[in-house]
C-alpha cells in the first residue's frame, strides 16, 4: 500500500519512526496511501460554537469509522477517510450541520523526516515541489515527523515525482 520514493521502505500502517530514525533537520522518504474520501463540512454558523468539532467526530465514532486527516478553517472542516461502508449515513448525519462536499477516488502523500517547526524550509520546499499539482488539503502539526497532502489519484504519481525530485534528486 505504501510507496516510497527513497532508499527507505515500509508499510503506510507501520508507524514511520519504526521505519527509520529521522535524521536532525533531513527529509527522509515519501509515501502515499491509496483510496481515500474526503468529507468537506462547511458551516459558518456552527463552526465556531462551542462542541461542534466534537459533534462532527461522535457521527463518525458512531459508524466505527476512523479519520486520517483534519483541516480547520473560519468556516469549515474537512477529513479524510478510507473506509466508505457507511458513507452515505455519516454524509446524511453531517447534513445537520452545514454544507456537506465529498470528493472521492483521493490520495494522501506523505512527506516524512525530521520536521519539527524549528527546522526552517522544510515547509517551503514541499509546496514549492507541488507548485503544478492541485493540492485539497495539507496538514502539519500532529507529529513532527510527517506532512500530509491529498491529492486526486489522477495527480499521484505527479505528485510523487515531484516531490522525489524536488526533496532528493535536487530538481527544482
Amino acid at each position: 500500500m505504501g510507496r516510497y520514493y527513497s532508499q527507505h521502505r515500509c508499510d503506510w500502517s507501520t508507524h514511520f519512526l519504526d521505519c527509520f530514525y529521522a535524521e536532525k533537520g533531513k527529509i527522509k522518504a515519501v509515501a502515499a496511501k491509496d483510496n481515500i474520501t474526503s468529507i468537506k463540512i462547511k458551516s459558518g454558523r456552527m463552526l465556531l460554537a462551542t462542541g461542534f468539532l466534537r459533534k462532527v467526530f461522535e457521527i463518525f465514532e458512531n459508524y466505527q469509522t476512523p479519520i486520517d486527516m483534519v483541516t480547520t478553517s473560519e468556516v469549515g472542516v474537512s477529513v479524510t477517510i478510507d473506509n466508505r461502508k457507511h458513507l452515505e449515513e455519516i454524509v446524511d448525519d453531517l447534513k445537520k450541520y452545514g454544507t456537506v462536499t465529498v470528493d472521492e477516488d483521493m490520495v494522501i502523500v506523505c512527506v516524512v523526516g525530521d520536521l519539527e517547526w524549528d527546522n526552517v524550509g522544510f515547509e517551503a520546499r514541499i509546496v514549492q515541489a507541488m507548485k503544478d499539482v492541485p493540492v485539497r488539503m495539507i496538514s502539519y502539526g500532529g507529529s513532527n515527523y510527517n506532512v500530509s497532502l491529498l491529492v486526486k489519484a489522477s495527480d499521484k504519481t505527479r505528485a510523487l515525482q515531484a516531490l522525489s525530485d524536488h526533496l532528493f534528486n535536487n530538481k527544482a
